[in-house]
């Protein structure tokens, strides 16, 4: 499992990292492990609100349907196109593969968690 050293994770596995009050947002590597070969993005529209803790977007794999919260709250300033068309990206490389970038972050989920204790975690999950 590769992490994003610079990111905190949420329980759900999402990463999220913060620049200011700009904030992008993926799915942790073990999550894409877990889901299998994704073969569908859904991702909200830019200007739509996300508030920490709720989904924001839905991921589908050939094993099933997959929620993806938000760990933080604020505006969607924008949204990474390229997964529409290639899911795939996720699988290949979950780090580098965001789904959004939210602006005017004003609150984040609780509980996120620094590379070490998200992986002592997902040790825990496995």
């Amino acid at each position: 499992m590769e992490l994003k050293k610079e990111a905190l994770y949420a329980k759900s596995h999402e990463w999220v990292v913060i620049d200011g009050d700009m904030a992008t947002i993926g799915i942790s590597d073990f999550a894409q492990s877990e889901l299998g070969d994704l073969v569908f993005v859904n991702l909200p529209e830019p200007g739509d609100e996300v508030t920490a803790g709720e989904t924001f977007s839905d991921v589908e794999s050939v094993k099933a349907v997959s929620d993806i919260y938000s760990p933080v709250s604020g505006t969607v300033a924008e949204i990474n196109e390229e997964l529409l068309d290639a899911p795939e990206l996720i699988n290949e490389n979950a780090n580098d593969a965001w789904f959004i970038k939210v602006e005017g972050v004003s609150e984040k989920a609780e509980g996120l968690l620094s590379p070490e204790e998200y992986e002592a975690f997902c040790e825990e999950e496995a």
